[in-house]
């Protein structure tokens, strides 16, 4: 890096590497304000202005979000893990306070036998609006295959579940069927449950008494990570 940080600018670089590591995105210049007790998104500005001054980030002109980091891919991954090693709890807890969002464990494959939000299936922590959703959701599961492709569930899309033990007929569910964990809508029928698919390319699984069967909740909501082609 080309002239060394102020220790304020420091503090805002160090938020924007946190921010990218743990949503995937940078914070705004108002979520920038907030977080660090700024009376105005202006102040913000002239702290990123400086810091892209210094080579430290790049700004995109007119876009909200519109900062990347500069810096080597070693910095950038010896930082990334650093700030992970670092970040406490409660301070990742009062940022996603200070930004108004929700802050929501992303579970990506998950293993057998071990309960879905073990830590080890934990990929990161990404905030998301509240007001997204109808319910609020406790984790979000990264999809796999096509199965839901009917019911606009795509291979990559975030789902945001609550956790749950029971669903009425019709919902969406994600169920854990002896190893495997699945997205399927739930059909309660006369001595059995059925796990319907929303592709027809892909069959019912019928769920007898000699099955493990466990509801690991409901969905109540959707993000999409790519854009539609």
């Amino acid at each position: 890096m080309a002239s060394k940080l102020t220790e304020r600018q420091q503090e805002i670089l160090n938020l924007i590497r946190q921010t990218v590591a743990r949503t995937g995105f940078p914070p705004t210049r108002a979520e920038i304000a907030r977080a660090l007790g700024f009376r105005s998104p202006n102040a913000a500005e002239d702290h990123l202005k400086a810091l892209a001054r210094k080579g430290a980030i790049e700004l995109t002109a007119g876009a909200s979000r519109g900062i990347r980091l500069v810096e080597s891919a070693d910095t950038a991954a010896t930082t990334s893990l650093a700030s992970r090693d670092n970040a406490s709890s409660s301070s990742i807890a009062s940022f996603a306070d200070a930004m108004g969002r929700l802050l929501l464990p992303l579970v990506g494959r998950v293993a057998a036998g071990s309960p879905i939000l073990a830590a080890e299936h934990v990929e990161r922590e990404v905030g998301v609006d509240p007001g997204l959703f109808a319910q609020t959701p406790d984790y979000l599961l990264k999809v796999r295959g096509m199965s839901m492709r009917d019911a606009g569930i795509l291979e990559g899309d975030l789902l945001a579940v609550k956790r749950a033990s029971e669903a009425r007929n019709g919902q969406i569910v994600v169920a854990r069927l002896g190893d495997d964990v699945t997205v399927k809508r739930l059909q309660h029928r006369k001595g059995h449950i059925e796990l319907l698919p929303e592709n027809p390319d892909f069959s019912p699984i019928l769920v007898d008494g000699t099955q493990e069967f466990a509801l690991e909740g409901i969905a109540v909501g959707l993000i999409r990570t790519q854009a539609l082609h």
